[in-house]
């Protein structure tokens, strides 16, 4: 299931990272996002909370917000961190150091229910899909200013459309980090700002070790072959 764009840097890093292992989890879609740089507003221990509906009226709760900030290369970085649940209400958290301005991810760690945390390697985004991601970004385009009005309260916002896939997102610079307020996909699924959040902690817990591919194909492979319970 595709959701909304606003973790759309993250999912773009870490789906390749965990073999689409996580983006089932999470079920966001890396290329629904425009403007990145221009939506990012990182203030660390703020952030959001969202409520995303499917086709078939299912909803799921996800929170993205800023935990750190820390130098990367000379330049001003921020950990940008989300907190989403899988099928079985399970916590999964991932965070990425970006610079601000060229808006360049420098370290990643992602967290699996009930696993150690993992840095991932980041050269797991591949020049290729990093181009196509930069491609179908060239989708979108504003479409002007307008007001919504969701849980959270009312935003002005710069309201963006993809003719392409029929997508349309609304962005407040009110919001941190990235300023999504309103999403909606042609396949009726949509997401809604539910609260601004004040104090947004780091839920990376417990020391963090390299990420190893093999450890993790031979972890799945002896979960698949389990007996169900």
């Amino acid at each position: 299931m595709k959701r909304s764009w606003i973790v759309a840097a993250i999912v773009a890093v870490l789906s390749l990272a965990v073999v689409n292992t996580a983006h089932a989890q999470m079920g966001m879609d890396i290329f629904k996002r425009p403007s990145i740089t221009k939506a990012f507003h990182p203030v660390v221990g703020k952030g959001a909370a969202y409520l995303s509906t499917n086709k078939s009226g299912g909803t799921h709760d996800m929170e993205i917000g800023i935990v750190g900030k820390e130098s990367a290369d000379g330049k001003e970085g921020f950990w940008m961190e989300f907190v989403s649940s899988t099928n079985n209400n399970k916590a999964v958290a991932g965070k990425v150091l970006i610079t601000t301005g060229d808006f360049e991810f420098h370290r990643m760690i992602f967290q699996p229910p009930g696993q150690q945390a993992m840095e991932m390697p980041m050269n797991m985004m591949g020049a290729a899909r990093k181009e196509k991601m930069e491609e179908r970004l060239g989708e979108w385009h504003s479409v002007g200013t307008e007001s919504v009005t969701v849980p959270a309260g009312t935003f002005s916002c710069e309201h963006w459309r993809n003719d392409k896939t029929r997508g349309e997102v609304w962005i407040s610079d009110k919001v941190t980090p990235f300023g999504m307020v309103k999403e909606v996909s042609s396949n009726g699924e949509s997401e809604v700002l539910v609260k601004l959040l004040d104090s947004f902690p780091d839920r990376i817990t417990g020391p963090v070790k390299q990420f190893d591919m093999q450890q993790m194909m031979q972890e799945m492979q002896q979960r698949r072959q389990q007996p169900q319970q």
